[in-house]
C-alpha cells in the first residue's frame, strides 16, 4: 500500500488542476485515470477536439463564402477530412501530453487504472499493476457522459454520441442532431459547413435553453442563415436504422410526424455524473434524485475525507468550473479560503456568431422578481465588427435599478468567448454598469460594444 495526502480520481480539468494545486501547496498527490491519456473527456473528445473542427470548418466556409467580398480569389476549396481530423488528433495529443509533463513537474504520481473506493482512506487502482493507495483526503473528479435515451438507442454508428460525431471518416449527407444545446449547434454547425444537411430537433421553444431568450433568438438567425433546419417544440419519437441509414420520426408540437431519412444521428441531450464502479455506495457517499454526488459548501460528501467536485455535483457542467472548484478544494484543505464566485462563472456556446454568458438571464430575473435595467448595444454598429464582415448579435447588459450593480451580461457576437472575459472581471469586482461605461476602450475594438452596451444601461450610449 502506498500513502499520501491526497488520491485524485480522474485526469479531467477538475483532477489535473486538483492534484496540481495540491502538489504547489505542498502535498504528497496521486492521481488516478482509467483512459489511456489524461485530460478527460474535455481534452479527448470534448472541449479541445470540438473546438478543432470548429476552427477547420468556419475556415473552409470563410473560404468558400467571405474571402471573395474581401478582394480574395483561392479558387476551388475543397475538404480532406482525414487531414483535419489528423491535426484534430495532433492537437489533443500535444495538450494530452502536456498535462502528463506537469504531472512529472509537480512531482504527482499518476496511476493508470479504474479506481474503486475501499473506505474513507482507501483508493484500489485495477490496473495492468494493480495498487492500493492510502490517503487522508480523496476527491472524486470523474467527470460526466452523454445522457443515454432507451427510445434512442445508440450504437455508435449511424445512431451516435458527441464522441463519435467527432471521428466521422466522411461528410454526411444528412445529419439529424437530437438536441439544440452547445454540443449538438456546436457539432452541428461543424458539419454543416463541410457540406452535410442538417437538421437539429429541440423538445424546447428555444435552441440553447438554458440562455437568455433573446440572445438565443440572435444566435438562431444566422445559424439558420448557415443552413441549420432548426425544429423546436419537436421531439424524436423513433429511430429506425437500416442499412446505411436511418429512419428518424419527429413530432412537432401539432403532433404532426415526419420521416427524415438520415445518415447519421447525433444524440446530444445532455450528460449525466460518471459515478459507476467507484464504489460508492459500498462506502457511504449519497448521490441526489438526479444522480448527482451531495457535498457541502466545502465540497465533502456524506463520507468525511472524501470530496466530490466538477460535473459529479451540482451547478452547470463546464471545465472551467470544475478546475476552480478543485482549486478551491485543495486551497481549503490545506487551511486557507478556498472559494468559488459561481455568479461569476461564464458560459459559452462556440458556435458562429459565439454566445456568452454570465450571470442571470432577463427570464431569471423576472422569475425571481428581482427588477433590473438593460442596455443593449448591436455589432452592426461597431466599427471593428464592421471591417471584419462580422456583424451579427449584440451584447446585452442587465444591472440593478438601484445600485447599478451588474446582474446579468449576455454576449452574441464574433469572439464573444473572449469578450465576457471582461465581464467576468467585472462581476467579479462588484463593479456596476457606469464603471463599465467609465472604462476607456481601445478604437476600433469589439470590446467597445461592451462599453456602449454599459452606457444604453443609462440610455446614454453615443454610437447606438
Amino acid at each position: 500500500m502506498k500513502s499520501f495526502d491526497v488520491v485524485v480520481i480522474g485526469a479531467g480539468p477538475g483532477g489535473y488542476v486538483a492534484a496540481i494545486r495540491g502538489a504547489q501547496l505542498g502535498m504528497k498527490v496521486a492521481l488516478v485515470e482509467k483512459e489511456a491519456r489524461l485530460g478527460g473527456t474535455c481534452l479527448n473528445v470534448g472541449c479541445i477536439p470540438s473546438k478543432a473542427l470548429l476552427q477547420s470548418s468556419e475556415l473552409y466556409h470563410q473560404a468558400q463564402h467571405e474571402l471573395a467580398d474581401h478582394g480574395l480569389s483561392v479558387g476551388e476549396v475543397s475538404v480532406d477530412i482525414a487531414r483535419m481530423m489528423e491535426r484534430k488528433t495532433r492537437v489533443v495529443h500535444e495538450l494530452t501530453d502536456g498535462i502528463g509533463l506537469l504531472m512529472k513537474k509537480n512531482k504527482v504520481s499518476v496511476f493508470s487504472g479504474a479506481a474503486t473506493l475501499e473506505g474513507a482512506d482507501r483508493v484500489r487502482v485495477a490496473g495492468q499493476e494493480p495498487e492500493l493507495l492510502q490517503a487522508g483526503a480523496i476527491v472524486l473528479a470523474t467527470g460526466s457522459v452523454p445522457i443515454a435515451i432507451p427510445s434512442l438507442p445508440v450504437d455508435g454508428q449511424r445512431v451516435v454520441t458527441s464522441t463519435e460525431a467527432l471521428s466521422f471518416e466522411a461528410v454526411p449527407e444528412h445529419l439529424v442532431v437530437v438536441g439544440a444545446g452547445a454540443i449538438g449547434l456546436e457539432l452541428g454547425s461543424v458539419w454543416r459547413r463541410l457540406g452535410a444537411r442538417v437538421t437539429v430537433v429541440e423538445m424546447m421553444d428555444q435552441i440553447v435553453p438554458h440562455a437568455d431568450r433573446q440572445a438565443a433568438k440572435m444566435l438562431q438567425r444566422p445559424l439558420k442563415a448557415l443552413g441549420l433546419d432548426i425544429r423546436l417544440q419537436s421531439q424524436v419519437t423513433g429511430l429506425e436504422v437500416q442499412g446505411d441509414g436511418v429512419r428518424v420520426t419527429v413530432k412537432d408540437k401539432a403532433e404532426r410526424e415526419e420521416v427524415l431519412e438520415a445518415d447519421r444521428v447525433l444524440v446530444a441531450v445532455g450528460r449525466r455524473p460518471m459515478t459507476e464502479g467507484l464504489g460508492l455506495e459500498d462506502v457511504g457517499v449519497h448521490l441526489d434524485e438526479r444522480g448527482r454526488v451531495k457535498v457541502d459548501e466545502n465540497f465533502t460528501t456524506s463520507v468525511r475525507g472524501i470530496y466530490a467536485i466538477g460535473d459529479l455535483i451540482p451547478g452547470p457542467m463546464l471545465a472551467h468550473k470544475a478546475s476552480e472548484e478543485g482549486v478551491a478544494l485543495m486551497e481549503t484543505l490545506a487551511g486557507k479560503a478556498g472559494h468559488v464566485s459561481y455568479e461569476a462563472i461564464p458560459n459559452v456556446v462556440y458556435t458562429w456568431p459565439e454566445l456568452a454568458s454570465v450571470g442571470r438571464s432577463e427570464e431569471e430575473l423576472k422569475a425571481a422578481g428581482q427588477a433590473y435595467r438593460s442596455g443593449r448595444y448591436y455589432f452592426k454598429a461597431n466599427g471593428r465588427a464592421k471591417t471584419m464582415g462580422q456583424e451579427d448579435g449584440f451584447v446585452k447588459i442587465l444591472a440593478d435599478p438601484d445600485t447599478d450593480a451588474l446582474l446579468g451580461v449576455h454576449i452574441v457576437g464574433p469572439n464573444a468567448s473572449d469578450l465576457i472575459a471582461e465581464m467576468v472581471v467585472a462581476v467579479e469586482m462588484r463593479a456596476s454598469a457606469e464603471d463599465v461605461a467609465r472604462m476607456v476602450h481601445a478604437h476600433p475594438t469589439l470590446s467597445e460594444a461592451v462599453k456602449e452596451a454599459a452606457l444604453a444601461v443609462d440610455k446614454r450610449a453615443i454610437h447606438g
